[in-house]
């Protein structure tokens, strides 16, 4: 979803952007054989799906080698810094060179700010317009994608929402590439996907994919087609938005800055210096925080995502505290550890499910050893880390069944003691939501009280009063 909005917001700018396919495991393979020994998946992964791209360019299409060099550019987001993936720039160089095109163009866009370069010349303008487009589509594609995982575990015609989503993809794509009203084009996507018919009076446990970035966000065979999986196997997605990336971006600029502003930077003559500079950036680095947001919850508002609340960086950290350094970076650093506690403390996901890569040094090597503290101080939480390798899906899916036994009957017991507090049945249930049809629409999504849906359904039911025949 995310590729094909930013792909037609590119071209609106005059560009001819092109979407890589999701990785496969042919990628996989193409990684490996042209990437250095001891890389976790992400970087075989992408860097192989380049590389197989561009050979396709040579051997199929026909195109020379210079003609590629000359009239292609790779752009893509980076990782998080101290890691095998952050530093992923160097092995696009090597597998370049190593497959005969070398002096390819690649720009890597960093959370920290920063761009990295593959080479000098990028031929790219970046300009205001070009992050807006990207910042744009991915708000898009984040409040399509929350509906689709909303919709998709209770649909009552399978392969509906899916249907839905594709034509919510096309309406999006044309307003993004024609320059037309985008939430005109949200309201009739709110329409398409109103039409789904749905069943949410079914308890179903709901599953927080956290982690490293491109594991938990992927959605192919980098981290098995998790999501999938569990939907098929009858569990809700939680699924991070590409925004709280870019918002956990911001707070940590906004942090650093504020904790440079306190050390002691003081004048020869001892009198303590002001500088105006760090105060402009934090009123900047506020301002951009209060727009991105906004802007986000007026696309949600449009597409009908009640309820969806964009994570408060500022309580994440004073959560993650205690646990967790904020200074310590490197993958989401703190919100994986406060993530699990917020789950647990607020009711709100039966699983919380830790995706990574092999041997990924912020997520397995630190995040995780501080869980263990935290599953200790909160023995009720469903905490299952999993690491990804691009193999053995068989047993990662094996791990991820035992976890989800004991987050469906966490669901189950939930449902019923929400039956047994409101003092209906199922069949007065169904009978009330069938004299509902707000309530039926897929749109429409009960309000938090406990972590399952249905649950949650079944409260809002019992809170508003019979219709009068």
């Amino acid at each position: 979803m995310h590729d094909a909005l930013i792909e037609a917001a590119l071209t609106a700018l005059g560009y001819r952007p092109q979407a890589l396919p999701c990785p496969d495991r042919s990628a996989l393979q193409c990684g490996k054989e042209f990437g250095n020994r001891g890389q976790c998946n992400p970087t075989y992964f992408t860097v192989g799906n380049l590389i197989k791209h561009l050979i396709h360019l040579r051997d199929v299409e026909g195109l020379s080698r210079e003609q590629i060099v000359d009239d292609y550019l790779f752009v893509t987001a980076g990782a998080c810094g101290p890691c095998r993936f952050g530093m992923y720039v160097t092995e696009y160089r090597k597998a370049l060179r190593d497959a005969g095109f070398e002096g390819f163009r690649v720009l890597v866009f960093e959370n920290a700010g920063r761009l990295q370069q593959g080479e000098a010349d990028t031929g790219l303008g970046l300009t205001p317009g070009f992050f807006i487009a990207l910042l744009k589509a991915a708000m898009l594609g984040d409040v399509v994608n929350a509906m689709g995982y909303r919709i998709r575990p209770y649909e009552v015609v399978t392969g509906s929402t899916d249907a839905a989503l594709t034509e919510c993809r096309t309406l999006l794509c044309a307003a993004l590439r024609e320059r037309r009203s985008v939430r005109r084009a949200l309201r009739q996507c709110r329409r398409r996907l109103a039409g789904v018919p749905v069943n949410r009076l079914q308890p179903k446990p709901k599953v927080s994919i956290v982690g490293e970035f491109w594991a938990m966000t992927t959605e192919g065979e980098g981290n098995y087609q998790l999501q999938r999986f569990l939907e098929a196997e009858g569990a809700e997605c939680e699924v991070q938005a590409v925004v709280s990336w870019v918002l956990y971006s911001v707070w940590e600029a906004a942090y650093d800055t504020r904790e440079r502003m306190l050390l002691r930077n003081e004048q020869p003559t001892g009198r303590r210096r002001f500088e105006f500079a760090p105060l402009r950036k934090m009123l900047l680095l506020r301002l951009g925080r209060i727009v991105l947001r906004r802007c986000f919850y007026r696309y949600a508002r449009h597409i009908g995502l009640s309820g969806y609340h964009l994570p408060d960086m500022d309580e994440l950290a004073r959560i993650g505290h205690d646990y967790y350094a904020n200074e310590l970076r490197g993958g989401e650093g703190h919100m994986e550890v406060a993530k699990l506690i917020q789950g647990v403390t607020q009711q709100k996901v039966h699983l919380t499910l830790s995706v990574k890569p092999f041997g990924c040094m912020p997520s397995s090597g630190v995040s995780d050893g501080v869980q263990s503290l935290v599953i200790a101080r909160y023995p009720e939480a469903n905490f299952l880390a999993v690491e990804t390798t691009g193999d053995g899906a068989v047993n990662v899916h094996s791990r991820v069944q035992m976890a989800l036994f004991r987050a469906r009957r966490k669901a189950e017991d939930e449902y019923r003691a929400a039956l047994q507090t409101t003092g209906i049945d199922d069949g007065r249930a169904t009978a009330r939501l069938a004299a509902r049809r707000r309530c039926r629409q897929a749109t429409h999504y009960p309000p938090h009280r406990v972590a399952g849906t249905a649950a949650n359904l079944l409260y809002e039911l019992a809170r508003q009063p019979w219709p009068r025949r």
